[in-house]
């Protein structure tokens, strides 16, 4: 079953490329016209998850549903995690979006809480705690945004026992554990894609990047350091790999060869020119376009190649939709550019107003015409419709 509308951290299909037509290929000067903004979301550095007429969220402590039409909160739970971790630059609340199939959301926590609450009301359904399932707290906090899959919803909690677990999602209890995954707690979010005609989970962690079956068991590993921090998740175009960390250590790509229960991770490339430090990339044809430490580049997924790059709003996150990117520079200015392995071309940019102190790192959402940017205790939602 997919996840509905923009049910979850970079949407149903996990790789931040919307199907969404219908919106604005040219920005106004001074940027898209602000419908709403709402405070009161508490402290943290999670983006937004969209259902219906809500949007979800949560902040240190927190977890709320809002009316996309207004921005009135229409619920405020207290639950979770509350305060900071040991690496002190990500603040308080919770780093991972939530997860919602209209039913119940999602939230995992910064110390590791993972919480389920009624869509409709708020009310808590079940919580786990990562140290249950062998993790433990990394010093930046857990920042994975839970996948939702069918009845199951996944997390990582790293460790020995098994690097990530499927739960089930309306009673929290555990379907599997992968237990040939054994690595220690990362911050990237588990993505699902469909390699060899087998769908499988890929998991990136700090010795490389895991393809895991849907019942648990490893298929595949492509071994690659990922030293300090590992945070982006990977990108795939059909049986090819693209995954990036920050911190000196850049690009990997891998060709995943096999099918049926077999496979092969072979890596084709490393350049520690392309380093992505946590804002992510998406993938469209045989390119992958991202926000990297030394601005925007696009890539070619099988060979690596740099194809173009430019400064554009800086280092950031990204978004995709309607043939246009949605770049969120982690300064606060936010840009929409051509999807083309062409050049950078800029169609507008504004500078989100009223910024917090903290790096603006929760990633854009683009769903039902409308841009939702996070900022600490406020929510932005701006009209990007065309008409």
């Amino acid at each position: 079953s997919v996840v509905p509308d923009w049910g979850q951290f970079r949407g149903p299909k996990r790789d931040g490329v919307s199907s969404e037509t219908g919106l604005l290929k040219e920005w106004p000067k001074g940027g898209p016209p602000l419908l709403w903004k709402t405070s009161g979301i508490g402290e943290g550095m999670c983006a937004v998850s969209v259902v219906g007429n809500k949007v979800f969220t949560a902040g240190d402590g927190q977890m709320l549903a809002l009316d996309a039409a207004t921005g009135k909160i229409l619920w405020k739970t207290a639950t979770g995690d509350t305060g900071n971790t040991s690496a002190t630059q990500g603040g308080a609340g919770p780093r991972g979006t939530p997860a919602s199939d209209g039913n119940v959301v999602i939230e995992l926590f910064q110390h590791g809480t993972i919480v389920c609450v009624q869509a409709a009301t708020g009310r808590e359904v079940w919580k786990h705690k990562m140290t249950e399932y062998g993790g433990n707290t990394p010093a930046w906090g857990y920042s994975e945004s839970p996948l939702l899959d069918g009845g199951m919803v996944l997390v990582s909690p790293g460790g020995n026992k098994g690097a990530v677990v499927a739960l089930n999602k309306m009673t929290g209890a555990m379907v599997w554990q992968a237990t040939q995954v054994k690595d220690q707690p990362h911050y990237t979010s588990l993505i699902s894609a469909e390699i060899g005609k087998v769908p499988q989970y890929l998991y990136f962690s700090q010795s490389g990047v895991f393809g895991i079956a849907k019942t648990g068991q490893m298929l595949w590993k492509g071994e690659c350091e990922g030293k300090t921090a590992v945070c982006s998740s990977p990108v795939v175009r059909d049986n090819y790999v693209f995954v990036s960390c920050g911190y000196g250590v850049g690009s990997h790509g891998f060709q995943i060869a096999g099918a049926g229960g077999q496979f092969k991770a072979q890596q084709i490339y490393a350049d520690p020119k392309a380093q992505n430090h946590h804002g992510g990339a998406v993938g469209i044809g045989e390119h992958v376009y991202g926000a990297f430490d030394n601005g925007m580049m696009c890539i070619d997924i099988k060979t690596g190649k740099i194809v173009w790059q430019d400064r554009g709003p800086g280092k950031g996150s990204i978004f995709a939709a309607d043939g246009m990117l949605y770049c969120r520079g982690e300064n606060g200015s936010i840009a929409l550019a051509e999807v083309s392995p062409e050049g950078y071309k800029e169609h507008g940019r504004f500078d989100q107003p009223e910024r917090s102190k903290l790096p603006a790192w929760p990633n854009p959402v683009v769903y039902g015409g409308k841009l939702y940017i996070r900022d600490g205790d406020n929510l932005f939602c701006y009209n990007v419709a065309a008409k």
